[in-house]
């Protein structure tokens, strides 16, 4: 007991030290034997537990070291854990279905870490996504044991904080309709990171006003409240979404965050600020490891077009230490053509274990980038990350097979148990180790495993290598941070906004003392920062800038008015600006009548399928009505729609249909289609209803000639009894090569 107790509070002390936890924090509550975060307590897939596992057999069974296994709970997401409970992310499945596993939902499901027992699930539908079924949780959830709340996003862009006892939702935020996070068929989701009184997430964002184009940025958030204190974007137009995550580091006596970014860069933030310190290029595509970090130097591979040459792939160490484009400056060695792009590697001995996508094992001689022994074929696919823990290299392949290795001296690594899970089972989470237990998901289950013959036990984490100067040393204010630094009110609301003083490195000093406001726009602003909105029910944008000396901040308010709304875009120059995800796609163009309408564009890169937000996301029981036009080209004419209540009716050109649907890559979860002739270069009328009855949802829609009278039936209804109960109205397109033209766009209460 005396050993478990020093263990915990000198533990403790030096994840105080290093930032991992903030100071005054319940540090008490912090078990270092907890796994909260994916990659583990030191960030880099690194366990100090020992008497784990030698050999385990899936199957169950005398000897079989697994204490419990879940088959209802398999999936991709790395699990965590804290205070003896387990966390993960899953689908949730239709008990109806039989050979064909038919997911209805996401849930973030919290079991007894010690037998498996579901202690409670928190379910939310997919909507408005084109993530398939065997993509749902892609991400990971991130426990907080000073809050006492795990957080969790979504694979559809739901970011969420749960009370970890009970499940109950503190917060909740749709990143997709507040902030305009693109969600992909690709599933790629970025995993969040608590530090000190923030949870930090990033992702894709075709935001609204400056933030329109897509940018790979990130969010700090509020822990306890949702409110956004920061962001901060990398370079406009990324090639990928991705699902590097964050991890933390002290650089020069600073605090950064490193993170891959989705325009091929390795980036570094101060976390408490968003401002961006440095970064260095990589590749031409997006970078999906994580991270590692060791002292001052950091680790990052990538398996995509190198930005320079013809080669594929490349494990780079970089020195953290520099600031502004380090491409030239920082790099201390690159080995190019490995494809390290999936799994994230693990650092042991100054030595870096390397799992290609293509399942081969290369160790590194940390300090040079030397190979260290051959190469070591571990199947075909990897996506899981290692964990070294106890002497051993647990590592996953994609394929189900598992190893079980040790690091050797003269060869690198070697095998020293191997196994293979049933066929057509797949790993993509990754292994984890909590007290004494590892825990492993596949795709058909979760299992716990331990060794009952051994004693567990746990060597004390090593005190940090670099330590953050002390606030003390720099009293100089050099950032000035307004939060909320984002905003969307209603008319005649009130918001309180502080503004903070950090120093050069992002240490927090003190609020701001006589700090002037000043708006752009409506609304009125107090001396002490209490804003309150117009009352004018129009939807508008107000910038408010903050100084303090020398220095300045800003947020951004968009006040937006209960229903109705109505747009005819008559008399303005640009699309509205509170709309999220619409700007850069779509033009207004004044057409040979006179006549002025929104087209979503052609020629911007990447820019086929666009989903646009008009407002609150607490909206239910509404129709949405707009005139639309589709042009044809090559033969081919584009699929255009309305959302409503997170449904979306959609006029599919090619395939002359309508649908209804919830979730746009699985229709059998529910969907509706009917044939229906409509022709190009024509204009129509669509109109969707959605109401909440009697614990279903009541989906509507019909489609007439503009230029003719609305028919008095609609014209495709079903109802969902599983319904999503309220969403921001929305407008949807497809359109690789053809135009799509809006206009009179109408969003009221259900009469």
């Amino acid at each position: 007991m005396r050993h478990k107790l020093l263990l915990v509070l000198g533990s403790i002390l030096s994840l105080t030290i290093v930032g991992i936890l903030p100071a005054g924090a319940l540090a008490a509550e912090a078990d270092p034997l907890d796994w909260n975060y994916w990659r583990g307590p030191e960030q880099n897939g690194i366990s100090r537990q020992t008497g784990l596992i030698d050999d385990w057999d899936p199957n169950g069974g005398e000897g079989s070291n697994v204490l419990w296994m879940r088959a209802d709970l398999g999936g991709r997401s790395t699990p965590v854990t804290m205070n003896g409970k387990l966390y993960t992310i899953v689908g949730e499945a239709d008990p109806a279905s039989k050979e064909i596993l038919r997911v209805l939902q996401e849930k973030v499901v919290c079991v007894d870490a010690e037998t498996g027992k579901t202690i409670w699930e928190s379910k939310h539908n997919a909507y408005n996504t084109d993530v398939p079924d065997v993509r749902i949780g892609w991400s990971s959830v991130v426990a907080d044991p000073d809050s006492g709340n795990v957080y969790a996003q979504g694979a559809n862009g739901i970011f969420q904080c749960l009370n970890a006892e009970t499940g109950k939702i503190v917060w909740q935020i749709p990143m997709s309709e507040r902030f305009g996070l693109l969600t992909t068929y690709g599933g790629r989701t970025n995993f969040p990171i608590v530090h000190e009184d923030l949870v930090i997430i990033g992702g894709v964002i075709i935001g609204w006003g400056e933030t329109a184009k897509p940018t790979f940025r990130m969010f700090g958030f509020n822990k306890n409240t949702g409110d956004q204190v920061w962001t901060a974007g990398t370079r406009p137009l990324p090639e990928d979404t991705t699902y590097s995550s964050p991890v933390i580091g002290v650089f020069n006596g600073q605090k950064l965050l490193v993170i891959g970014g989705g325009d091929g860069a390795l980036w570094a933030f101060q976390p408490r600020t968003g401002k961006p310190v440095w970064h260095y290029d990589l590749s031409k595509r997006g970078l999906n490891t994580t991270p590692v970090i060791d002292g001052d130097t950091v680790y990052m591979g990538h398996s995509e077009e190198n930005i320079t040459g013809t080669t594929m792939g490349a494990m780079v160490a970089v020195d953290g230490t520099k600031s502004g484009d380090v491409t030239k400056t920082a790099e201390l060695w690159k080995v190019d053509e490995l494809g390290v792009g999936k799994s994230s590697p693990i650092l042991v001995d100054g030595r870096l274990y390397c799992f290609t996508d293509a399942a081969k094992l290369q160790v590194l001689d940390a300090k040079t980038g030397e190979p260290i022994g051959r190469a070591i074929g571990l199947g075909t696919i990897m996506r899981s990350s290692p964990l070294y823990a106890d002497g051993k290299i647990y590592a996953f392949e994609a394929n189900g097979r598992w190893y079980i290795l040790e690091p050797d001296a003269k060869a690198g690594a070697k095998i020293v148990k191997r196994g293979r899970l049933a066929s057509g089972v797949e790993v993509n989470a990754s292994p984890i180790v909590s007290h004494g237990k590892l825990y492993v998901q596949s795709s058909q289950a979760l299992y716990c495993l331990a060794d009952p013959d051994k004693k567990p036990g746990a060597d004390a984490i090593p005190a940090p290598k670099n330590i953050e100067a002390p606030v003390a040393d720099d009293q100089t204010p050099a950032w000035l941070q307004v939060s909320p630094c984002d905003v969307l009110l209603k008319p005649g609301e009130k918001q309180k906004f502080a503004v903070n003083l950090f120093n050069a490195h992002g240490q927090f000093l003190k609020a701001a003392d006589n700090a002037a406001f000043e708006l752009s726009g409506a609304g009125e602003i107090a001396a002490d920062g209490t804003f309150m909105a117009s009352a004018e029910l129009k939807h508008q944008a107000t910038q408010l800038t903050v100084k303090a000396g020398d220095l300045k901040g800003s947020a951004r308010i968009r006040t937006v008015p209960p229903l109705p709304w109505a747009w005819d875009f008559e008399g303005v120059s640009d699309l509205p600006v509170t709309w999220v995800g619409m700007r850069y796609r779509h033009i207004l163009r004044k057409l040979p009548d006179g006549n002025t309408v929104a087209v979503k564009i052609t020629t911007i890169p990447k820019g086929t399928r666009s989903r646009g937000w008009l407002g609150h996301s607490d909206l239910s029981d509404y129709t949405i009505q707009a005139d639309v036009l589709g042009a044809k080209v090559d033969d081919r004419m584009p699929d255009v729609g309305l959302s409503a209540q997170g449904y979306t009716f959609d006029m599919r050109g090619d395939k002359q249909e309508l649908q209804l649907r919830l979730w746009d890559s699985q229709l059998d979860r529910f969907s509706k289609t009917i044939n229906f002739s409509w022709e190009p270069n024509t204009w129509y009328t669509m109109k969707l209803q959605v109401a909440n009855e009697d614990g279903k949802a009541v989906i509507r829609g019909k489609v007439w000639p503009r230029d003719e009278a609305e028919p008095e039936d609609w014209t495709i209804e079903a109802v969902d009894d599983l319904p999503t109960t309220q969403a921001a109205p929305g407008l949807y397109g497809n359109a690789g090569n053809a135009e799509i033209w809006l206009d009179n766009i109408k969003v009221y209460a259900n009469k």
